[in-house]
């Protein structure tokens, strides 16, 4: 995800050469799911990212609210439900509007699987021939088997905050970790493309723990290491959590590979 202000979230268009011309909407006879009554909690969205969906050209959109308080997230206002709130018709005009640019969606926060009317919002999605990606911490499992049995989703990244003996320590809540091994049993299971992160700082996560991680989640096809990036969004504040030096992160690379189709270290 861009480390951004995400109150500017908005307004943000990546430093891209394209151009911005709207587009008509579709045939207004054309059947499609309607929009109206919908209850997303919209509050940002990158308007073309090169990172967020791997292979392809993306806008991301970011949902308010989450169950977990990680105090090293930096979305903090994300989580708080703090920002200026976008209707869902506003943005799915909006995408309909950059189809020849954008080829797929994002779908962040924040947690997506609170929002009740995440289903249909991606049904939406998925008519106007978007690929859809979501973020996830694994918490609903019944949503995420949901949405892939509906076939709503061609890429799932799954956040592990930590060890599952350290999940309630790590995110500041009371966190049921047979969610975190289900929703990692459905992902396995499935057929889509899909990818396990982990965000490290060390105050939180320690050396032994992000092994300790590896070795739960060995043989999935991508892990990606985060390394924890100060900026004035965290949650816990400014100045509060140390991200690991590069020769750590080395260090740790080194001893994972092998455990891994793809390995990916973030930060360093």
């Amino acid at each position: 995800m861009l480390n951004v202000e995400l109150w500017k979230l908005r307004h943000i268009e990546a430093n891209v050469n394209l151009r911005t011309e709207t587009f008509s909407i579709k045939d207004q006879n054309e059947e499609r799911p309607k929009e109206e009554g919908l209850t997303m909690k919209i509050l940002g969205m990158i308007k073309s990212s090169f990172i967020d969906y791997p292979g392809k050209i993306s806008t991301v959109v970011f949902t308010g609210g989450c169950n977990f308080n990680c105090p090293f997230c930096h979305n903090g206002p994300l989580v708080k439900g703090e920002g200026e709130e976008m209707s869902d018709e506003e943005v799915i005009k909006y995408l309909i509007s950059r189809k020849k640019y954008v080829e797929a969606v994002c779908i962040s926060g924040g947690e997506p699987t609170l929002q009740p009317d995440l289903k249909d919002f991606l049904r939406s999605l998925k008519h106007e021939g978007f690929s859809v990606k979501l973020d996830t911490n694994g918490s609903n499992p019944h949503m995420l088997k949901e949405l892939l049995e509906a076939g709503l989703l061609d890429y799932v990244a799954m956040d592990l905050k930590a060890p599952l003996h350290k999940y309630n320590q790590v995110t500041k809540v009371a966190v049921n970790t047979e969610d975190i091994l289900e929703s990692l049993q459905i992902l396995k299971a499935s057929s889509i493309e899909y990818q396990l992160r982990t965000t490290v700082c060390k105050e939180l996560i320690s050396k032994e723990d992000i092994l300790e991680i590896a070795e739960l989640v060995a043989g999935v096809p991508a892990f990606t290491l985060q390394n924890f990036r100060d900026n004035e969004g965290v949650l816990g504040g400014v100045g509060v959590f140390t991200p690991y030096d590069k020769e750590t992160l080395q260090e740790l690379k080194d001893r994972l590979q092998g455990k891994f189709k793809t390995l990916e270290v973030k930060g360093n």
